[in-house]
């Protein structure tokens, strides 16, 4: 499998390489229209329920065909979305929320309080912070057809936070209908109210995606700011093609092919940036954190001791070096909520400034009785960070005197496997790879995996009281000076109990053409609202 590290070097001979690559979307598709953008995402889309998976691919399909009662505006406070009206009481217990005029699902139907309480539902049995919200949650009722409220047993002063949060899973509203399915089992329509229409007949799964835009959309009248305010569809079609191979994603990318392309190999951004036909630009400024995710239920990393271990094994600068090659575009990252937000700190780093030790990685290993039981590591061959990330930490394990089975898939196998909390020998796993966004991590409430709640949290389910304890304190913290403490103290017990390793940060640049006008700068979600072809 070809990474997205190059072999080469960018010359006269590698950029008419790139050029020359044959036109493959040519012999695929006819040529596209002046309304259709064609876009390259990081990956296949392999699920369609953005409450079921937190695969970031599966959420921008959510952002294309749902919308949400909150957003984030470009200063990241929540504003309302489907909301027009919203109160809280003087207790400070009941939210009450009253739907904005026009909403409608694409088959006509009305959107209703029902289809909203229902999707909250199913959002909080999957999602970290609605399941820290719904722990103080009493009552979910429907006042009319466009009212509900959200009744609490204490105070919680992040519930706008979490209705509004973009990172996943994203609080998406459905129909009633598709919104009582078990959270434990993936939808089958995929019926929304946004400013796109799924269009299923002229999808094919595995090679591209069809988005129509939806003509009975009623955007809130007012300005974009951030993914909020008013979604404008000025786009009448935009289609997700799935090209696996980066330099033949470039070469259409430089012969217009597709409009598009998120994750550009970073060792050939300056060919891209030589080009006057081509915008590259850092959507995310805050980056994405590589995410190494251990599995508590089963041996060994239910043993702490095998975690310690961990964190001395990796060397993530190796890590992002395979994949980013560019030094500008990658640092190593100790700290718990992140490096670059406002919660970053270096409390308990001790183990990172020693820097990779197998040895010391080994001996933990002994200590917890290592019995020679192969760890399953799930490979993602077809996203250059995850297949890169696998293959060396397979490696490093094997040095320390582990035995490695290393399960190859596409990146959608990987979201399917990780989801089974049987045994590795029967279908589970031990370790996978993934990432999120440096702005998710600051949030020990918004991103799902720092709950350490045991088996009703996220993939890999770590538990641990201590943590739990810290997280609710932090959100009960009326300052940003008492947070930051306590978020010293919940990484002074993480690095203890390890819910998680980390592999390096990086910023990925995006390239698209000079004539597509609107591209919204956001970290989580790629927003195709907005976005005009001139």
């Amino acid at each position: 499998m070809r990474t997205t590290r190059r072999t080469f070097m960018k010359t006269g001979a590698a950029a008419a390489a790139v050029v020359g690559a044959p036109g493959i979307l040519r012999a695929q598709s006819a040529p596209s229209s002046a309304g259709t953008l064609r876009a390259v995402m990081h990956g296949d889309l392999a699920s369609f329920d953005p409450i079921w998976t937190t695969a970031n691919i599966t959420s921008y399909h959510g952002g294309l065909i749902y919308d949400t009662l909150f957003s984030l505006d470009e200063t990241f406070q929540p504003r309302p979305q489907m909301v027009g009206d919203y109160t809280l009481s003087d207790d400070q217990k009941t939210w009450t929320f009253k739907l904005r005029d026009g909403l409608a699902f694409s088959t006509g139907e009305p959107v209703t309080a029902r289809d909203c309480v229902a999707s909250i539902r199913r959002w909080a049995a999957r999602d970290g912070a609605a399941q820290h919200m719904f722990r103080r949650v009493t009552d979910t009722p429907v006042v009319d057809d466009t009212t509900f409220q959200i009744v609490l047993s204490e105070p919680y002063g992040l519930v706008l936070d979490a209705l509004a949060k973009v990172s996943t899973n994203v609080c998406y509203i459905m129909r009633e209908k598709e919104a009582m399915t078990d959270p434990n089992e993936q939808v089958s329509e995929y019926i929304g109210s946004g400013p796109f229409i799924f269009n299923r007949d002229e999808t094919t799964q595995g090679a591209r995606y069809v988005y129509d835009k939806n003509q009975a959309y009623v955007p809130r009248d007012e300005p974009v700011s951030g993914v909020a305010g008013g979604k404008r569809a000025y786009l009448e079609r935009v289609i997700l093609e799935n090209i696996s191979d980066p330099q033949t994603a470039m070469a259409a990318l430089q012969a217009g092919e597709i409009d598009f392309y998120e994750t550009p190999p970073t060792d050939l951004i300056d060919v891209l940036m030589d080009d006057p036909n081509i915008v590259v630009k850092v959507l995310n400024t805050f980056g994405n954190m590589g995410w190494i995710r251990l599995n508590f239920l089963h041996p060994p990393f239910d043993n702490e001791k095998m975690r310690q271990g961990m964190l001395h094994l990796i060397k993530q600068s190796d890590i992002v070096q395979a994949t980013f090659g560019n030094p500008e575009y990658y640092k190593e990252c100790a700290a718990l909520l992140g490096c670059g937000t406002p919660m970053e700190n270096d409390v308990n780093t001790a183990w990172f400034s020693e820097g990779q030790n197998i040895e010391k990685a080994r001996q933990l290993f002994q200590e917890a009785g290592y019995d020679g039981t192969p760890v399953t590591v799930l490979q993602a061959t077809n996203i250059g960070y995850m297949n890169n990330a696998a293959l060396l930490i397979a490696q490093w394990l094997r040095e320390a005197g582990v035995n490695v089975n290393l399960e190859a898939s596409d990146w959608g196998g990987v979201v399917t496997r990780r989801a089974v909390k049987s045994p590795p020998d029967d279908g589970g796993w031990n370790i996978f790879v993934t990432w999120a966004s440096g702005h998710a991590f600051g949030n020990p409430i918004g991103l799902s995996g720092h709950s350490a709640s045991g088996g009703d949290g996220w993939f890999g389910w770590p538990e641990n009281a201590k943590h739990e304890e810290l997280r609710d304190a932090w959100a009960a913290a009326p300052t940003f000076e008492e947070r930051f403490e306590i978020g010293k103290q919940m990484q002074e017990n993480a690095w203890n109990f390890v819910p998680h390793v980390y592999g390096g940060q990086w910023v990925q640049p995006a390239a698209y053409r000079s004539n597509l006008e609107g591209v919204i700068a956001f970290p989580e979600l790629v927003p195709f609202w907005n976005m005009d072809k001139v």
